[in-house]
């Protein structure tokens, strides 16, 4: 018995070790050269916080550029995506809805250019971040609300493009927020 339970012990405190220690240590050094160092980006615009740079916000007026939709309705304490698939009939009423919705508002857009992230929830439910493309069939709509030229939407919009990382992981985005709030700046 001493043949078994001495050696699953010391296996036990080595993997409490390596797993709760170390690999806790390794992951605060990585954030510490992170921005913000790690604790999150706080928006805070003439001293009020407008929202965090890393979560996905609710914009549904006009002068804004809206993001992903959220399954978890913004709300980070219930992060979640809807769980049903692409042939389940409530998810595709709801896509659908989502389309109408946007067409409503964006009448000089065709249907089949609504990039899919204007209308799909993310996995997390709170992606802060659209595709190029989707900013960019914003634009009319922006443009008009704001009593803007469309120039100088698009060009604030190119001005908020994240490149992929290294140049490699991902694809180019927008973060939504960072964008809206410069927006408001426009006069």
């Amino acid at each position: 018995m001493k043949t078994h339970i001495l050696p699953a012990l010391k296996l036990t405190g080595i993997s409490i070790v390596v797993f709760c220690g170390l690999y806790s240590l390794i992951i605060l050094g990585f954030a510490q050269i992170a921005p913000n160092k790690g604790e999150g980006q706080t928006v805070v615009v003439d001293g009020k916080v407008k929202g965090y740079a890393l979560e996905g916000q609710g914009f549904t007026q006009d002068k804004y550029f809206n993001g992903r939709p959220s399954a978890a309705g913004y709300n980070a304490a219930g992060s979640s995506g809807s769980n049903k698939g692409p042939t389940n009939p409530d998810y595709l009423k709801q896509v659908q809805d989502r389309i109408d919705s946007f067409l409503v508002h964006n009448p000089t857009v065709k249907k089949a250019d609504i990039p899919s992230d204007l209308v799909t929830s993310s996995g997390s439910g709170l992606d802060p971040n659209i595709t190029v493309q989707s900013a960019l069939v914003q634009v009319d709509r922006i443009a008009k609300a704001r009593k803007l030229s469309a120039e100088q939407v698009t060009t604030l919009v190119n001005s908020h493009i994240e490149k992929p990382l290294a140049g490699l992981l991902g694809t180019e985005k927008i973060n939504v927020l960072a964008l809206n709030v410069d927006l408001d700046k426009i006069k």
